[in-house]
């Protein structure tokens, strides 16, 4: 069986899913969906593009939705509103709000008896499957989780939506004291603000009142508030020739003890360092269409997260070749 995927928005991450889907052996691309004018969107593969107002004709001609939307101001509008149309995908990122955003997607997709994956990025995501797995193994001790250095979408994508901003890259950078404290078995305990610094690099619009821009960012609630935060104002020019690029990544990490008296320490360190933050989010998001679809056939409705799927579910490789490849 080939998966029919779509895609919702076509920004950077969009992009990202339409190559991983284009190199998926069992998944074929068939439309992207905007709100633009579909004759200004020009896809990597020629494909169709739709309008998102007509979306709801391709129902029977799509077996997943990927929604490339932020999660400041779409997802929480567009994954409940899809998820009664299609089965899908999202990378809702904004992890105080996972619980809300799971609740009104469930209630849309369980209603129209579809699927829908939420918060299927990297962190959340795969790091949120790695901190379960290493806290079942070591449930005496203590998680870390060390973002960047790296450009944030979700965050980048937030400080744009501020009045006055023309263009924005938000760098999240881990506190490397924090980190070496971490490795060395201390299990300190820290603050979101003791682990990580950000740094805002700003153009903004011309006339635009910059003390008013960089509060307005500072004191943005989940994002920039618990931070120390640094906003840079640069120009345009500047931004294009020093801050194109997406890199990022992180680290999950447990530290804890085993043995009848503690008297072993262990510690648990996984990480990504990324070239390409939304290429690899795609190929995330196009893994999880695939589990969705299987999920699906075996009658699944509702939303789902990361920590609910099999990794098996995930690979275009059928069981007896995973055991064989991999166990």
């Amino acid at each position: 069986m080939t998966i029919r995927a779509g895609i919702l928005g076509y920004g950077n991450l969009g992009r990202g899913v339409e190559a991983a889907v284009q190199t998926a052996p069992d998944m074929e691309l068939a439309a992207v969906f905007t709100r633009r004018d579909p004759k200004s969107v020009k896809t990597l593969t020629g494909v169709p593009v739709v309008s998102a107002g007509d979306a709801a004709a391709w129902a029977d001609r799509i077996d997943v939705m990927i929604l490339g939307g932020g999660s400041a101001t779409d997802l929480p509008r567009q994954t409940p509103e899809f998820a009664k149309l299609f089965n899908c995908v999202d990378s809702f990122d904004t992890h105080a709000k996972i619980p809300e955003h799971f609740e009104a997607v469930d209630q849309a997709a369980r209603g129209a008896g579809k699927l829908t994956l939420i918060s299927c990025g990297w962190d959340p995501g795969l790091f949120s499957v790695l901190r379960c797995l290493s806290e079942s193994v070591l449930p005496r001790g203590r998680s870390y989780t060390f973002w960047g250095r790296g450009v944030s979408q979700g965050h980048s994508d937030a400080i744009r939506r501020v009045e006055g901003v023309r263009d924005a890259r938000q760098y999240t950078v881990p506190v490397e004291k924090a980190l070496e404290e971490v490795r060395s078995g201390a299990n300190p305990e820290l603050t979101a603000r003791q682990m990580h610094t950000r740094e805002c690099y700003v153009v903004a619009k011309g006339g635009a009142d910059k003390e008013k821009i960089a509060s307005r960012i500072r004191s943005m609630p989940n994002y920039f508030e618990p931070y120390d935060t640094t906003v840079n104002f640069i120009s345009e020019e500047e931004l294009q020739r020093d801050h194109q690029g997406l890199p990022h990544g992180g680290f999950v990490l447990r530290s804890g003890t085993t043995g009848l008296k503690d008297e072993m320490c262990e510690l648990i360190e996984f990480r990504l360092k990324l070239d390409s933050n939304p290429q690899f989010t795609g190929s995330v998001l196009a893994a999880c269409a695939r589990a969705v679809v299987r999920m699906r056939a075996m009658g699944q409705s509702g939303c789902r997260t990361l920590l609910d799927v099999a990794p098996a579910w995930l690979s275009p490789r059928e069981g007896a070749e995973l055991r064989k490849a991999l166990l």
